[in-house]
């Protein structure tokens, strides 16, 4: 069975994933603990750790079945295809997650614009990206296997 990569409704990343495992869908939400500041007081929250996707595992006769849940809105796709990810990039995932040690920060010095780097640490260890924009907080990296966009912070 492949991973897919599901797009949801605005803030509905967590309750897709339980829906899902309802219907027996094997499916995978990476979530990170964030603080927030409420008007009050300040509060330790549970956030997904892709806005709008998580990955469910199926067999791809039965990809229809995840639109059983009102919070799924398509597949991502990637270069025409249904966006897959490997079962070793998952597990990257939940091993970063697992040491609690979510507040790593990437960082790319001296690079320019259009360079391929690799990654070395983080839950994309091991992965490979192309710088597509620096800013003077920001770098803002493609993985090219997921083709999706990270926005990483500058180390100070």
């Amino acid at each position: 069975m492949k991973w897919y990569v599901v797009y949801t409704k605005p803030k509905w990343e967590k309750r897709a994933a339980e829906q899902l495992s309802k219907f027996n869908i094997n499916s995978y939400c990476p979530v990170i603990q964030k603080i927030q500041q409420r008007s009050d007081r300040k509060v330790k929250v549970e956030v997904p750790l892709f806005n709008n996707y998580i990955f469910v595992q199926l067999l791809e006769k039965d990809r229809n079945l995840i639109f059983d849940s009102p919070g799924v809105v398509r597949y991502l796709f990637w270069l025409g295809k249904h966006a897959i990810v490997k079962d070793h990039e998952i597990a990257t995932i939940k091993e970063w997650l697992d040491t609690g040690d979510t507040s790593q920060e990437i960082s790319v010095m001296q690079y320019q614009i259009g360079d391929k780097v690799h990654l070395n640490s983080g839950p994309f260890c091991d992965q490979n990206a192309v710088v597509k924009d620096i800013t003077k907080t920001h770098y803002v990296l493609i993985l090219e296997s997921l083709g999706y966009v990270l926005k990483l912070k500058h180390k100070q």
